[in-house]
């Protein structure tokens, strides 16, 4: 037998009700934000570009973010549009010029 009883009509009916669609934005940017930290930090799955796409999405769904959420969500923003910066402006070292003459030759 199961021990875990399947909902009933009635509470999912409930629960319906009292999903709103501001909860599901904050949930879905939040967890966009989240996507983007991990795709710019955990080794073996990085991929800047997944990142930048989240970001993207977070940034241009935050304006629906209720006011009370904003504040947090666009603080976790920012430090991954940081993140991003720095992972992806990351220049491999400049290779050292060859060393010039020091010999003085006419018209040097």
């Amino acid at each position: 037998m199961n021990d875990q009883q399947q909902p009933t009509e009635e509470q999912l009916l409930q629960a319906l009700k009292e999903i709103k669609a501001e909860d599901i934005v904050v949930q879905t940017v939040a967890t966009l934000v989240n996507l983007a930290g991990q795709k710019l930090s955990v080794e073996g799955a990085k991929d800047p570009a997944e990142a930048q796409k989240a970001i993207d999405a977070a940034r241009h769904m935050l304006p629906l973010v209720p006011d009370e959420a904003q504040a947090p969500i666009q603080n976790a923003l920012d430090q991954v549009q940081m993140l991003y910066v720095r992972e992806t402006s990351e220049q491999p070292p400049k290779e050292e010029p060859p060393p010039q003459s020091k010999i003085w030759t006419p018209g040097s």
